[in-house]
């Protein structure tokens, strides 16, 4: 029998989430980000799966082409915008929408010939990574507006840097900071990000971009996807695969970080930091072993991880099915035991965890 790490990815958690996200911002459009392997859970499983939104949001020209050999012929925007003046001619062919964030990139476009392309011009309100200043946005955007290798309307855009705090003034300023420098131009606009889609109504407007919520995860740092109405897309699982009596004093795993106050019985499951399981997680951090919640205790190894069953009944024996987040054990619970964020944990996953499908 294979190593039982598996991520059981949920169809019906995607389109669910779906659902919820444009009932958030009914008069949105939404192009749904999928960038990055569509956060871990499988560039082209997602995008079929996510078949009603309105366009898709990748990174760079790989991502794209991966979800038109899906046989999906939505828009599909750029975000990082192209890397060289010859990826522009397959944008254009492919209908891959072009974001332009800097002086170099409206070069390009100004001596691109090829048929016309579909750009969204992006500013930088605050969040100091791509973009241009409000002060220069007008500029260039006249310059794309002079060029006959764009197609009209030109899309607006911005990102939002603090909208998952919800006590920050900056989202509010970031909004008005684009709503005045964009008054009297003629595009589509877009604000929102998954956090602006949930607490900054005023940040909807033409286009909404949903990234990690699709995926049942919550943007915020004190909040969980079911909580916001979200279904976690992705279920990772392994088993029990040895059961030990530890002594009082004893230690377990690699450096005797974690020492048993007293007899108790250790479980170890197999995954690990090889399978992509943080391997700086606290002791204490949750797994589901059956349908019984038990602390990790000890420093994480490459292929597998102990908890504490100091709690379960007796009877327990190795092959005894283990979650480490989904259904019960929130992913955000477990990205706080490790000191970082959800995300990051969804995108570690290695390579032999085998990826499953399922639609319940």
């Amino acid at each position: 029998m294979s190593r039982t790490a598996r991520a059981i990815i949920n169809t019906s958690a995607l389109q669910h989430n779906l659902k919820q996200v444009r009932n958030k911002a009914p008069n949105s459009k939404i192009m749904a980000v999928v960038k990055a392997n569509a956060y871990g859970h499988g560039l082209e499983r997602v995008a079929r799966a996510l078949v009603d939104a309105d366009a898709f949001a990748v990174a760079c020209l790989d991502e794209a082409r991966r979800i038109r050999s899906a046989g999906l012929a939505h828009p599909i925007v750029l975000l990082e915008g192209v890397f060289s003046a010859d990826e522009l001619e397959e944008a254009g062919r492919s209908n891959f929408h072009v974001v332009v964030h800097s002086e170099r990139q409206l070069a390009w476009i100004a001596s691109f010939r090829g048929a016309p392309l579909r750009v969204w011009l992006k500013m930088d309100t605050g969040m100091n990574r791509l973009g241009f200043r409000p002060e220069y946005f007008r500029k260039a955007w006249e310059t794309l507006s002079a060029s006959s290798s764009i197609s009209r309307p030109i899309g607006l855009l911005t990102h939002l840097a603090r909208a998952n705090d919800r006590d920050q003034t900056f989202t509010q300023q970031q909004i008005d900071r684009f709503m005045q420098a964009t008054n009297g131009m003629e595009g589509p606009r877009s604000i929102a990000n998954s956090a602006g889609i949930y607490d900054w109504p005023g940040s909807h407007i033409d286009w909404i971009r949903p990234g990690i919520v699709l995926y049942g995860v919550s943007p915020f740092p004190d909040s969980t996807g079911p909580l916001l109405g979200l279904r976690p897309a992705m279920h990772l699982v392994s088993e029990l695969i040895a059961i030990r009596n530890v002594k009082a004093g004893e230690t377990v795993g690699y450096g005797g970080t974690w020492k048993a106050e007293e007899d108790t019985t250790i479980g170890i499951v197999a995954f690990g930091y090889g399978d992509g399981y943080p391997r700086h997680v606290e002791s204490g951090a949750p797994v589901r072993i059956a349908t019984w919640r038990v602390p990790l205790v000890g420093t994480v190894s490459m292929d597998m991880l102990a908890v504490d069953m100091a709690t379960l009944p007796e009877g327990f024996q190795p092959g005894a099915p283990v979650e480490l987040w989904g259904h019960a054990i929130p992913v955000e619970e477990v990205a706080s035991s490790a000191n970082t964020i959800p995300y990051e944990l969804l995108l570690r996953l290695t390579e032999r965890v085998k990826m499953e499908t399922c639609d319940e």
